[in-house]
């Protein structure tokens, strides 16, 4: 997200001890030292897998425990993602809502990732691709804006690391980390931003350009609101530095234009149609699914400390966001203060003079439309209320704005114990203790995991094949809804081979589907566990119900209240029969 960055602070200043040359002279690529560079990124790894150690103690058996519904379906998400190559990833598919389908555009998809780890989802299943790539998008966030600051803007090392540290493992990472890795999928911005920079330097603007439109896109099927947030902090930070510097801004133009220009081209050839679709498309999500007001930042989780940092763990903090995987805000007051000190001891520099009025616009979007201050709404309004008729911008959620402030604070840091560590020794000492000390009190506690309920082997072993074929539709008792999508889990064990109605989606009632009579009924038989009379009209329900899916088999799985699940299907459809760990019924319809 940072667009313009000094290159190095030297050791002569023209009035002082150290000095900025001019933007945008990059270091020239040098051949070591890789082996630090491996060191960092292997540290930023290890890191990731303490943050997600309970999840890979089991991962069929174990999930995040503040977010599972969340987890289930991502999980089938990647299965359906890892059909990519077998041209079986329609951007509409009618594999999850048979047969009306899903408009996966209007969803998190994660259709790049998903298919990257194609081969992870086909050999060990679906639950560790989703905590690979839990675990990937911490670790290469981080080492991607290491590398970016360490060898293409010539930052000292350890001033780097702090800056990927801090954009790997911010608070909102973490927080985002329990169920959102959307939201996590971050490491392709540093390659974007890169691109950009390369732009300004005049270095091949068409090729360049086109390298762009093609991470553009990549980044469009991996996280959207990422690349939003991105473009939008871009957009903002140009002309803060085009007044900052102006003799930049002349020589930079032609290039960057140019190369723009290109990436533009090839980004919208490949993503005419599936924009299209998102936004216009059958099956397209709800506009008014996230009022804007029920998603505004509180004013006092700014210095707050996330309850998932060393700092914050135990605190109370939690109950100013409205999720735990929705600490967006939670910067603490240690790393506040740090800030402010670093942009005054930088300030000369014009990107620190661009990036603290871009910071600003950002913190009041993601205030909202109106001020809340320790869970109490007032009667004040947010920049945000100017928005609130704009298309697309008005879905985003305020409070994820604040998600854009990290890699530019991370960039003002690391430029500030640059400065400090090619400065005087005592300098330099208080400047690398007081990051450690804030980068500390920030370090990232594991995520909590809880207990799932193991994948019946009727659909990890491929007995499924015996009642449905592939691309037929299989009804999964319970039948996945937003409140409980966890057979969707099922589906994705047998990666998305078969159809199933209903689940868990935006789409243009919201989240999920009215429901159908005969899912309404054992949805409440399963709430409650009592028995209803069961007489012609439900069976005739059930047939119509049955058709409207083009049901090939009904499964019941594990569940609460199993025994009166069981009891109503037989008294619907008649006896079933056992296969593997499941009650099968092939209704003739």
């Amino acid at each position: 997200m940072i667009r313009f960055m000094p290159v190095a602070v030297q050791h002569r200043a023209r009035t002082g001890r150290h000095s900025v040359p001019a933007w945008p002279r990059l270091a020239r690529a040098r051949g070591g030292p890789w082996l630090r560079d491996a060191a960092v990124s292997g540290a930023f790894l290890a890191l990731a897998f303490w943050v997600t150690a309970g999840l890979w103690a089991g991962p069929g058996t174990r999930g995040v425990a503040v977010n599972l519904n969340d987890q289930a379906q991502t999980e089938w998400f990647l299965a359906w993602a890892s059909r990519f190559w077998l041209g079986g990833a329609a951007l509409l598919t009618d594999l999850m809502n048979s047969p009306d389908g899903v408009n996966m555009m209007a969803n998190t998809n994660n259709l790049f990732p998903g298919a990257l780890l194609a081969p992870v989802t086909w050999i060990w299943g679906p639950a560790v691709t989703f905590t690979t790539l839990a675990t990937l998008n911490l670790a290469l966030t981080a080492a991607g804006w290491y590398l970016l600051f360490a060898r293409g803007f010539r930052l000292h090392r350890l001033a780097a690391a702090a800056g990927g540290a801090l954009c790997g493992f911010a608070p909102c990472m973490v927080s985002h980390a329990h169920g959102h890795i959307n939201l996590t999928s971050h490491w392709l911005m540093p390659a974007i931003v890169y691109c950009v920079l390369r732009l300004t330097r005049g270095q091949t603007p068409v090729r360049t350009g086109a390298a762009l439109g093609l991470l553009v896109v990549a980044q469009a099927f991996t996280g959207e609101e990422v690349l939003y947030l991105g473009a939008l902090t871009l957009a903002l930070l140009t002309p803060a530095y085009a007044l900052a510097d102006r003799e930049l801004t002349r020589r930079a133009a032609r290039p960057l234009l140019t190369g723009l220009a290109v990436g533009a081209a090839v980004a919208v050839v490949i993503l005419a149609r599936p924009l299209w679709l998102q936004f216009a498309g059958p099956q397209r999500g709800w506009e008014g699914l996230y009022p804007p007001e029920n998603y505004s930042a509180d004013l006092l989780s700014y210095p707050a400390l996330s309850p998932f940092t060393l700092a914050g763990a135990g605190g109370d903090a939690g109950r100013l966001a409205g999720h735990p995987a929705e600490m967006n805000t939670f910067l603490g007051w240690p790393l506040l203060l740090l800030f402010a000190a670093a942009v005054v001891s930088c300030w000369r520099l014009p990107f620190v003079r661009a990036a603290v009025p871009v910071c600003i616009v950002l913190f009041g979007l993601s205030l909202g439309p109106g001020l809340v201050i320790g869970g109490e709404r007032t009667d004040y309004h947010g920049p945000f209320q100017l928005l609130r008729d704009v298309p697309v911008i008005v879905w985003a959620l305020p409070t994820r704005y604040a998600m854009a402030l990290v890699p530019l604070i991370a960039a003002v840091l690391a430029l500030a114990v640059h400065a400090a560590l090619q400065a005087t020794r005592l300098r330099a000492l208080i400047s690398a203790g007081l990051t450690a000390t804030v980068l500390a009190a920030l370090f990232p506690m594991p995520i909590e995991a809880a207990g799932r309920t193991p994948v019946p082997e009727f659909f990890t072993q491929g007995h499924w094949r015996e009642c449905v074929q592939p691309g037929g539709v299989l009804v999964p008792v319970p039948i996945p809804v937003p409140s409980d999508p966890g057979s969707l889990r099922w589906a994705a064990a047998a990666h998305a081979a078969f159809g199933v109605p209903e689940g868990q989606f935006i789409g243009p009632n919201g989240y999920g589907t009215p429901a159908r009579p005969t899912s309404a009924l054992l949805a409440e038989v399963r709430r409650t566990g009592v028995v209803p009379p069961i007489g012609d009209r439900e069976r005739a329900s059930a047939a119509t119900d049955l058709r409207h899916w083009r049901a090939s088999c009904v499964v019941l799985g594990p569940a609460e209240h199993r025994t009166e699940l069981n009891t109503v299907l037989e008294r619907l459809l008649g006896p079933g029969r056992r296969i593997a760990d499941v009650q099968v019924w092939q209704p003739q319809l």
